[in-house]
């Protein structure tokens, strides 16, 4: 049994008492359209003192309808639900005044798609989602690699400057040592310094030694 109320089309345009001065809703629109449910969207003429609306959804080619009525409200759109997949479905829209409704919208047609399709949609967008989250992850990974590699170099770059700068201030101290022990070593003779050697041949007899002397030459 249907859970809805419904009427003959027929038998709704006799009962319902038309406002005369009142406009029927514009821009009527079909949205978020899935197999079982859809949203209706529509706008209404500037200064029409609207206080709710009316919707009439007929299945294309059959006679009976689903009316919806809803009053003491300023909304712009109205849910769909327990729609048929793969089915043709056939919308109008009218305005609630305190006189009465205004004249039907002008017809809209839908279609509903498969269940299949719209799961299959649903996933599409899931996996979009995803992959631009992994995506965001591995620019923020390749960021922080490149901030490490960044900082450790310029670890390297300062040690190497600091070990520089300790070399080349102990250089002078290097040659003065140098030459402190050049000068210890030199004589009046060989000023820079040299090896000890005798002058003079030895003699073998020990009965006739002769002096020598021992020189620093270079």
């Amino acid at each position: 049994m249907e859970r809805f109320f419904l009427l003959a089309l027929s038998c709704l345009c006799a009962s319902r008492v038309t406002a005369d001065s009142l406009s029927p809703p514009v821009n009527v629109t079909i949205k978020a359209v899935k197999a079982n449910s859809a949203v209706v969207t529509w706008d209404i003429p500037e200064g029409d003192p609207v206080i709710g609306f009316a919707i009439t959804q007929q299945k294309k080619d059959v006679r009976m309808l689903r009316f919806i009525q809803e009053v003491n409200t300023t909304t712009r759109s109205c849910a769909l639900w327990d729609l048929e997949e793969e089915t043709d479905y056939i919308v109008h829209v009218q305005s609630i005044s305190m006189s009465g409704a205004s004249p039907l919208s002008e017809p809209l047609r839908f279609r509903t798609p498969k269940e299949a399709e719209t799961q299959a949609s649903k996933s599409k967008d899931e996996v979009t989602m995803e992959e631009v989250g992994q995506t965001t992850q591995l620019r923020a990974g390749e960021l922080i690699i490149i901030v490490v590699v960044l900082i450790m170099w310029a670890g390297v770059i300062a040690l190497f400057c600091r070990q520089y700068d300790i070399i080349k201030d102990n250089e002078p101290n290097n040659n003065k040592d140098k030459a402190k022990n050049s000068s210890e070593c030199s004589t009046p003779e060989h000023p820079t310094g040299g090896l000890l050697r005798s002058k003079f041949p030895k003699n073998n007899n020990n009965n006739n030694r002769m002096p020598s002397v021992n020189i620093i030459e270079v």
